[in-house]
């Protein structure tokens, strides 16, 4: 025999839609998440920029750097969150689309491709437009890559010990 389930807050059934609407999450945590991590996100990609700027038909090397590195460390979170630290309502939020979001700027990109060719610069232009997304590309595969294999190897390596340990207790 199945005994009844009581709910949590007897004022709310959970069959008519407008009671249920009282037991969702509220969005504003994670519109909160999102937002705090986009400025700081933001205020690293300004830092970077101001630390390396470029002339108008130059190499945007701080836009580079910001969207490559952006891409490395998105393909290393979403392993991590995953398979590392699943359950974290708020950690996607506030490192995936506010830090991380904040930080890569490929509207900047497409700004830097078309100053280069206003400024003459076409070889230059296709040089960084190709780069760009060669080595973003890239460096979301090599950061998901290489932290899943670390991660199997923290893993393997835990069961191991576990394992030893366990063959040593009599």
């Amino acid at each position: 025999m199945q005994e009844p389930v009581t709910p949590v807050d007897p004022d709310v059934d959970l069959h008519v839609p407008a009671d249920r609407a009282e037991v969702r999450p509220s969005p504003l945590p994670v519109l909160a998440a999102v937002s705090a991590g986009g400025v700081l996100g933001a205020l690293a990609r300004y830092g970077i920029s101001t630390a390396l700027p470029h002339p108008p038909g130059g190499f945007p090397w701080s836009t580079f750097l910001v969207n490559v590195s952006g891409c490395l460390l998105i393909g290393v979170l979403m392993v991590l969150i995953g398979e590392v630290w699943s359950g974290r309502r708020l950690l996607r939020p506030f490192l995936g689309v506010g830090v991380l979001g904040g930080y890569t700027t490929f509207s900047t990109y497409v700004v830097d491709i078309h100053q280069a060719l206003a400024a003459g610069a076409a070889v230059t232009a296709l040089a960084y437009l190709v780069a760009t997304l060669t080595a973003a590309l890239t460096a979301v595969w090599a950061g998901s890559a290489v932290t899943s294999f670390a991660v199997r190897a923290g893993r393997a390596r835990a069961e191991s010990r576990r394992e030893s340990h366990s063959e040593r207790r009599p």
